[in-house]
């Protein structure tokens, strides 16, 4: 007679979890989020997110941290393939359309566990490819300031995406988030 439980090995029940919640983020939000649906979702049982996260800012936590590896990851990959600032811009707003629950969990410290080491490392190397790609602006173009150079574009891409995907925009904007990133990311760092 064959067996009607589930096997007690899931296989990797971590990646099962962290992939439930990035599926559920766009139904229910990051703060609507909860542990027990997850194990449902995941086919676990009801404690076994509770022992890989410890807790939902544990579960959120490890959310941001693989959003800041792949958006790293994507800023990079754009600078090295184009060499052009603007098409680092326009990779930020990709990845926000493509990573939606990541990027709804990323900027929310109000959610997580905000000195996680790993989070810390992978927020360090978005800043990186971030700060990279702005260095790679002439001088003339974007001023002496790396840093504040970045911080401008990225409050440009981080602005627009959110407004983006919040339907916030005016609609002759257009259909493709990334030809009207590429326009409004082009009025930054014009030559004079």
């Amino acid at each position: 007679m064959p067996s009607t439980t589930r096997p007690y090995h899931h296989g990797d029940l971590r990646r099962a979890v962290l992939a439930a919640a990035v599926a559920a983020i766009p139904e229910v939000g990051p703060a609507g989020l909860s542990l027990r649906d997850l194990a449902r979702r995941a086919g676990v049982s009801h404690a076994a997110p509770a022992h890989h996260f410890g807790d939902k800012a544990g579960l959120l936590t490890a959310v941001a941290v693989e959003g800041y590896e792949l958006l790293a990851e994507a800023l990079t990959d754009a600078q090295q393939r184009t060499d052009d600032f603007h098409e680092v811009g326009v990779a930020y707003v990709r990845f926000a359309v493509e990573h939606r629950a990541h990027f709804e969990v990323m900027f929310r410290p109000d959610l997580y566990h905000r000195d996680d080491p790993d989070l810390l490392v992978a927020q360090e190397r978005t800043g990186a490819a971030l700060y990279a790609g702005a260095g790679s602006v002439p001088t003339g173009q974007r001023g002496a300031d790396v840093r504040v150079a970045g911080i401008a574009a990225w409050s440009l891409v981080h602005g627009f995406a959110s407004l983006w995907l919040n339907g916030a925009l005016p609609p002759d904007v257009g259909e493709d988030p990334e030809a009207a990133a590429r326009a409004v990311a082009g009025m930054l760092f014009r030559e004079s």
